[in-house]
């Protein structure tokens, strides 16, 4: 993995250690899970792949929820897991496992998971309480904090929620029994009281401090969530897709007070999430996980705007064609060729690959195998190269950039020129999104008039073009 601007091997030179730093492994049947990462302070770390990545167990293993089979896990310098319960571990002696509310990381997830029988209020006096917050949320040492959830939800995290130490359940009901709280500070519940309502009214809810989780709107019960966690004072906090739950309406407004919120008390984050506009709008650098391994780290522009695996390239809404650099193209597998921007080419260069024929005027520049192209006689004309041995890269093009005809395209400016069949038509950001033949599929933006007047259903025949200056090349 070639290291990005922004990235901690490229920012191994500054002077302040990292707040977290971890190395994780745990290997569950055909799982395996292997990585290093660093969290800086004040920083927020986005972790995105695709479902069965390990994103959320990397949450798990951090919060102590899980022991790692090997690994250690260490904030501010302390040891919170050495070792692990499985394969290879160290000898008991040597292993350190810190309770999760112990550890001085929280935890807010898709679910608000409040108790359900006390107030927005008492929610989020209980975090005060377990935290041991001054009354000055601005000023209050970290200090530890539970992962709190209710006793009844049905999360991912409540096989761990019967043995919570903060937590005496009444069997019948599944109330919480303050006596049972740690960190009883001496303060009086007016203070707790008044610090609580000043969380309440950061996160836009003063006044409702009184109503109970089912007497408000999922984006309000996700707020109180957020004060909660927050109140607790914790050193790290991991969200693990907190905007999942909320309606288009809603998450926006949540997105932003969680930026809000985390600037405003300086608190480091992880942040898990499908989405791109999180990762955006809330994380200062990117890690990519694909099969419990970190294969792209870096600063979110850098990560986003030069992808370097399908699965962030669907994210951000480009097109990504992998290869190796020869000439001024990256050459794909098969030998296609995708002729990128002079600069691009210039940068990443490889010692140049016997040239393929000189393609007759007007012929494509570039096309999907012959067999998958509407008329085979005029894919044959198309030069295929062969696949070379020059620097492995990535082009990168964006969906609006891709023209759609009817008819082969004669043109006088380099340009990329292919044929194809369409297989999907859906709704796009911009107009009407094409979904097009071939490996790797290329999708195309349209407006919905052109789809008319071109007469564009599921299994037409079009060509496809993309000018040179439209594609980057980024070294994989």
């Amino acid at each position: 993995m070639t290291a990005r601007v922004g990235s901690p091997a490229q920012n191994a030179a500054t002077d302040a250690p990292p707040l977290l730093r971890a190395h994780l492994a745990l290997t569950r049947d055909a799982f395996a899970l292997d990585l290093t990462l660093n969290l800086a302070v004040g920083e927020v770390l986005a972790l995105l792949g695709p479902n069965g990545s390990g994103k959320s167990t990397v949450l798990e293993l951090l919060a102590g929820l899980l022991a790692p089979d090997t690994g250690t896990v260490l904030l501010g310098g302390v040891v919170l897991t050495r070792g692990g319960a499985g394969r290879g571990a160290e000898t008991a002696a040597g292993r350190v496992l810190v309770a999760p509310e112990r550890r001085g990381i929280g935890l807010l997830g898709q679910d608000a998971l409040l108790f359900p029988h006390l107030s927005a209020r008492a929610n989020v006096e209980f975090a005060i309480r377990v935290g041991g917050a001054s009354a000055s949320p601005e000023l209050a040492p970290h200090r530890d904090v539970a992962v709190m959830t209710a006793p009844e939800t049905g999360s991912r995290y409540g096989r761990y929620r019967s043995g919570h130490p903060f937590r005496a359940r009444s069997r019948a009901a599944g109330r919480v029994d303050p006596s049972h709280q740690p960190h009883q500070l001496a303060r009086s519940r007016a203070a707790i009281r008044a610090e609580a309502d000043a969380w309440l009214a950061r996160v836009g809810l003063a006044g409702r401090g009184d109503a109970l989780p089912a007497e408000l709107s999922g984006g309000q019960q996700q707020r109180v969530a957020l004060a909660r966690a927050l109140a607790a004072r914790p050193r790290v906090l991991l969200l693990d897709e907190p905007l999942a739950a909320l309606d288009a309406e809603t998450a926006p407004e949540m997105r932003q007070l969680i930026r809000e919120q985390l600037a405003a008390t300086g608190t480091s984050a992880i942040l898990v999430t499908h989405d791109v506009v999180d990762a955006v709008v809330l994380a200062d650098r990117v890690a990519v996980l694909h099969e419990g391994r970190i294969i792209d780290v870096g600063a979110t522009a850098a990560v986003l705007e030069a992808p370097r695996n399908p699965f962030v390239a669907a994210l951000a809404g480009v097109n990504l064609v992998v290869g190796r650099i020869v000439d001024d193209a990256v050459v794909a597998p098969d030998g296609r060729i995708f002729r990128v921007r002079p600069a691009d080419a210039a940068a990443l260069s490889a010692p140049p690959i016997p040239a393929p024929p000189v393609p007759a005027p007007g012929s494509a520049a570039l096309a999907t195998e012959p067999d998958s192209a509407p008329d085979a006689a005029l894919a044959d004309s198309v030069p295929f190269a062969p696949t070379g041995s020059g620097p492995a890269a990535a082009a990168v093009f964006r969906p609006s950039a891709v023209v759609v005809q009817t008819e082969r395209p004669q043109h006088a400016s380099p340009r990329n020129v292919w044929p194809a069949t369409i297989t999907g038509i859906e709704p796009g950001s911009g107009g009407v999104r094409l979904r097009t033949s071939g490996n790797p599929q290329i999708i195309a933006e349209v407006t919905a008039a052109s789809v008319a007047e071109l007469g564009l259903g599921v299994g037409s025949n079009v060509w496809l073009s993309v000018k040179a200056t439209e594609v980057s090349a980024h070294r994989r």
